[in-house]
């Protein structure tokens, strides 16, 4: 061969050493020689070997129309129509259908991965897997997406993405009859039925149905964060989660409500706002069983019967339940007012408050009584109206007993007994 200076003597010593050098992946060059010739009786199989640099591939399978340069890799694929596995794992007796494959299996049973990354040190089963992983060191994304054009590192990644486009999801669950595009997530999905969890932590114990979960957990105690945003410099354990944190930068939000075509950023952003369309309240307090749309407004609100809040302000001592009603305490300090009405200028501290105030503007009344039809701006008006139709009169005076419909009522009734003049 004028390329690389290598003789053959007949077909069979060619894929010989062709198969010597695949097997040899973890030698250096020089230590794999090549095949010794008989110059007085050699046959130089100079075409097949120029295959390799010319790219011909004249072996085709009937069946499937896939080409091969090497009859080897052609006779090698014909089993898997025919279904033939003539090579035996000796230690699981799990069956192949090429040698070379069953020889990168054996790897999973002796741990050995002697394909290594030399930016990160991270080693691989197969050189595929370690060139894949190049590419994110390197940024490359070669394998494109015909129909709207995402870039994808590795053929697989974009075989799976594609389907997304066609809506084909042909692998389907026998219990519950969800589909999913790929056979992988219908085996994660079977665990859910199963409830297996066979990965465990070993520093909590808690346990989990899918290795990468447990391998994104111990992370958690490791204090890793090898993900980093690019932007803000703020880093995170799971590639996911930047993934959705660099959403805050972009502005991206890929899910989009059906019912009234409000976009959000998480899909389970998603799932909580399509509750408040159904009516759904799946998570109850188990103190006085009211019902919430999100499990965090759960959490909040068991505070309530707890009386904890841990949020304290650093100026007055004041603690609140909530991060978010502390942040809205601070402007009383600072002054601060970010909210401010288009139509008149007026500044407010919260966006409630605004969007309260908007309604004077549009003379809108959003909340109207179920009983006699009244509208009003505000929520808080018409719950203090219902009050009329039911009677209820929750605020009772602690000396005569009497009872109010208001707070504001009880406030001025108080005064009778104290003498105090407003």
């Amino acid at each position: 061969c004028v390329t690389t200076e290598t003789c053959f003597q007949k077909q069979e010593s060619y894929e010989q050493w062709i198969a010597r050098l695949e097997r040899s992946s973890t030698l250096e060059k020089e230590e794999l020689e090549p095949l010794q010739v008989n110059q007085d009786d050699k046959v130089v199989v100079q075409e097949a070997h120029m295959r390799i640099h010319t790219g011909e591939k004249p072996f085709s399978c009937e069946t499937c129309g896939k080409c091969f340069h090497r009859k080897q890799l052609f006779t090698q694929h014909i089993a898997i129509h025919t279904g033939e596995k003539p090579f035996m794992c000796v230690t699981c007796e799990r069956r192949f259908a090429s040698r070379s494959t069953l020889d990168v299996h054996m790897r999973t049973h002796t741990g050995e991965k002697p394909f290594s990354c030399g930016t990160c040190g991270k080693c691989f089963t197969v050189k595929h897997s370690l060139d894949v992983h190049m590419r994110t060191h390197t940024g490359e994304k070669p394998f494109s997406c015909g129909t709207c054009g995402k870039s994808f590192c590795d053929k697989r990644t974009l075989t799976c993405h594609v389907v997304i486009h066609t809506g084909k999801k042909p692998f389907l669950c026998v219990n519950c009859k969800k589909c999913f595009r790929e056979e992988s997530q219908l085996t994660q999905h079977m665990i859910i039925h199963t409830g297996e969890k066979p990965f465990s932590c070993e520093t909590c114990g808690k346990c989990f149905h899918r290795k990468p979960l447990l391998t994104q957990h111990i992370g958690i105690h490791k204090g890793e964060k090898p993900f980093m945003c690019v932007t803000c410099e703020r880093r995170f354990a799971l590639r996911s989660t930047l993934s959705v944190h660099m959403r805050t930068h972009t502005g991206e939000k890929p899910f989009s409500c059906g019912t009234c075509g409000k976009s959000f950023p998480q899909r389970r952003n998603l799932t909580d706002h399509m509750r408040t369309h159904t009516g759904e309240k799946p998570f109850l307090c188990v103190t006085c069983g009211q019902g919430f749309c999100k499990k965090q407004s759960l959490t909040d609100h068991m505070k309530i019967h707890t009386g904890d809040k841990p949020f304290s302000c650093v100026s007055c001592g004041k603690r609140f339940r909530l991060k978010s009603f502390l942040t809205q305490h601070m402007t009383i300090h600072t002054g601060e007012k970010p909210f401010s009405c288009v139509n008149c200028g007026k500044c407010f501290r919260q966006k409630a408050q605004l969007t309260k105030h908007v309604t004077i503007h549009t003379g809108e009344h959003p909340f109207s009584c179920g009983t006699c039809g009244k509208s009003f701006r505000v929520k808080s008006h018409l719950t203090q109206h219902m009050k009329i139709h039911t009677g209820a009169k929750p605020f009772v005076c602690v000396i005569c007993g009497k009872c109010f419909r208001l707070k504001h009522h009880i406030n001025w009734h108080m005064r009778s007994h104290t003498g105090e003049k407003p």
